[in-house]
């Protein structure tokens, strides 16, 4: 047997792994990289949050990732080019962390990298009939497992799209196997730059477990707060709040055939962007909208969408308890108006349930990767959007 698949059959069957999670959204803030202690798998998977930290993409490295990131047209080359590159560079992030933990790279198990999403194509999106569901992340995994020396699961969202899924969200595993508890309906609520939920209703039934994409997260918020502000993002919803909604762009926001677009149902920035907006101001007639009034009225967007989206699953009768994460979850504008518009959920952050929120993601794809070492014994039934598989493509060091 080869030496490297025997160090892998070894690693799967520990009592216990030590797994990094990395994860990049489209907010392209940073890479967020979460040590994590895993035992078990599918329902009986324990995780401990040992270690995490977000480390910053430089502005240099934001541009260049923008000259391809949701463009139907790019330079070729300058995606050839960033796909070893950027593996190279989270690869040299985990080492940093490492050394600041006062870890080693044989302390750790296994790397499982998401990877960089460039662009997000499902077929209800690209529309072109001979085409399947698409979705492409860069950051080449055998470049981290061979600057690291960790054999790296990498390019998840390929096996999902292969059994029918659009790709995304993923979450739904992770919740389920992490968050699921007899007796409560919980919605574990994720708000990056696309929000997305997870359904876990209280019988456990991996077959009810749902998830879908709601539409724009921070997304928007972000890009007009470069625009407007010049920062990353309107810093505790203060511009939204001092301004007020304007309900003729809100009304030309919501005009979009996603929303009424059977569930589950994913997107991305490649819809929901600067233009999509400038669009529907144009339509409204509101392009000498104040920028107070701009922001306010995309985070009624984001809320009314997401709000929406999470009625579409609820029952009469049932209470649901709301766990948050993301980025979004520290915009009081947004949360608020969220919270305001569902009385029968109680809202918190998955910080209480064990996981720091800014984690999740990243801790995700550490459980995925264990589900496909240990695991892939759980069935979701057989329906569109959760196929039972398991995920990730394996990178050794040599």
């Amino acid at each position: 047997m080869n030496q490297q698949i025997q160090q892998l059959y070894t690693i799967a069957s520990k009592p216990e792994r030590r797994i990094i999670g990395l994860m990049s959204g489209t907010s392209l803030d940073g890479l967020d990289v979460a040590l994590c202690q895993i035992s078990g798998s599918g329902p009986a998977t324990s995780v401990t949050l040992e270690r995490f930290a977000t480390i910053p993409y430089t502005d240099n490295l934001k541009v260049d990732i923008r000259t391809i990131f949701a463009r139907p047209e790019i330079e070729f080359e300058q995606l050839c080019l960033l796909n070893p590159y950027i593996g190279q560079l989270h690869a040299q992030m985990i080492l940093n962390c490492l050394q600041e933990w006062g870890l080693e790279p044989a302390d750790i198990d296994i790397v499982a990298s998401h990877g960089q999403t460039v662009y997000h194509a499902p077929k209800s999106q690209h529309r072109h009939d001979k085409f399947p569901n698409a979705t492409l992340q860069i950051g080449d995994g055998d470049h981290i497992a061979a600057i690291t020396g960790i054999t790296t699961f990498s390019d998840f969202r390929q096996k999902h799209v292969a059994h029918g899924g659009e790709g995304a969200p993923l979450a739904v595993y992770g919740d389920y196997f992490m968050f699921s508890k007899s007796g409560q309906n919980r919605i574990l609520l994720n708000m990056g730059g696309i929000a997305n939920f997870t359904y876990l209703p209280a019988s456990q039934d991996a077959s009810a477990v749902f998830t879908t994409d709601t539409g724009p997260g921070n997304t928007l918020l972000d890009a007009f707060a470069r625009r407007l502000l010049n920062k990353p993002y309107d810093e505790n919803g203060q511009l939204a709040a001092s301004g007020h909604v304007n309900s003729q762009l809100l009304d030309a926001l919501k005009a979009n055939l996603f929303f009424n677009a059977p569930f589950p149902k994913t997107t991305g920035p490649e819809v929901f962007n600067v233009s999509y907006v400038q669009a529907a101001q144009a339509d409204s007639q509101t392009v000498d909208l104040s920028p107070a009034d701009l922001m306010a009225t995309l985070v009624q967007f984001s809320a009314d969408t997401i709000v929406d989206a999470i009625r579409g699953i609820m029952q009469s009768g049932e209470t649901y308890a709301v766990y948050m994460s993301g980025g979004g979850m520290h915009n009081p504008a947004l949360t608020t108006a969220i919270q305001g518009q569902l009385p029968f959920c109680t809202f918190s952050q998955t910080n209480e349930l064990g996981i720091n929120g800014d984690a999740k993601e990243a801790v995700l794809f550490a459980v995925l990767a264990n589900e496909s070492l240990a695991g892939g014994n759980t069935s979701f039934g057989n329906r569109q959007g959760v196929p039972s598989v398991t995920m990730g493509k394996v990178s050794f060091p040599r």
